[in-house]
């Protein structure tokens, strides 16, 4: 399995518009942080999970030139703002996109790309099938890939993460209860979100991420969704365990 970080900043990104803190002007290209997202490539499959507004420059720079399915962790638009961009898919690969959410975030993109859903569609709009995620306790199958969902809380925003194989994903999270820790332990990867050092009142700390992934104690773990108030990427992965390092875009790791 390859995964490959699409995106690992916050709903701002990094830099963010008008900042000229340290890190928005950091020429680091770790530092350069678009929207959450990953590809995971597995067994022959291509699948994406979150298609945030930045999505198509992300396809491009990693040449996504074949997608098999979308998966998504809620409806926040930095998590969905790039649907529309999967055309290019419908029209390379003659089908419909598979789309797999919880019903309440697939009700929550009918209603904001309600133009997809029309009865009557206009030309050259995207193409999706909807495949609701019903529990999330049960495995379920992503073309023919076994995902388990992890429950999560983004603040009072029920969120998911997935875990697929010994890979864990699990972004736009502020608690983890006994049962998804348990269901995360084990793990050889986990790629947790961490978005600065001040408490949050929907996200993790880094402090907060750290004791979580040292009690799972993974062989590697990722912390990803990074504001700039974390600050830069080389000074803080310094202080990191050594298990534990800062994703960045394009990052690529193998499990």
């Amino acid at each position: 399995m390859e995964i490959t970080f699409l995106g690992t900043g916050t709903s701002q990104g990094v830099p963010v518009i008008g900042c000229r803190c340290a890190v928005c002007r950091s020429v680091d290209y770790r530092d350069k942080r678009l929207r959450v997202s990953v590809h995971v490539q597995v067994q022959g499959k291509s699948i994406v999970i979150d298609s945030g507004p930045d999505f198509r420059q992300q396809a491009l720079r990693e040449q996504i030139d074949h997608l098999d399915a979308l998966v998504f962790t809620h409806e926040h638009k930095d998590h969905t703002g790039g649907l529309d961009d999967i055309r290019a898919y419908n029209f390379r690969q003659q089908q419909d996109m598979p789309l797999h959410a919880e019903p309440r975030v697939l009700a929550q993109l009918k209603q904001e790309y309600a133009y997809i859903f029309a009865e009557h569609k206009y030309p050259g709009i995207p193409q999706v099938q909807l495949h609701p995620i019903l529990s999330d306790q049960d495995v379920f199958q992503v073309e023919g890939i076994d995902f388990q969902p992890i429950r999560a809380l983004h603040y009072k925003l029920p969120v998911l993460g997935f875990r697929v194989g010994n890979f864990t994903y699990v972004t736009d999270a502020n608690y983890l209860g006994p049962e998804a820790l348990e269901q995360m332990r084990g793990s050889e990867v986990i790629v947790l979100n961490a978005l600065r050092h001040e408490k949050h009142i929907s996200h993790f700390t880094l402090q907060e991420a750290v004791a979580i992934l040292e009690d799972l104690a993974p062989a590697r773990a990722y912390l990803t969704h990074i504001s700039h108030q974390l600050g830069r990427h080389r000074d803080v992965e310094a202080q990191l365990p050594a298990f534990i390092r800062l994703a960045y875009d394009g990052l690529r790791v193998t499990v």
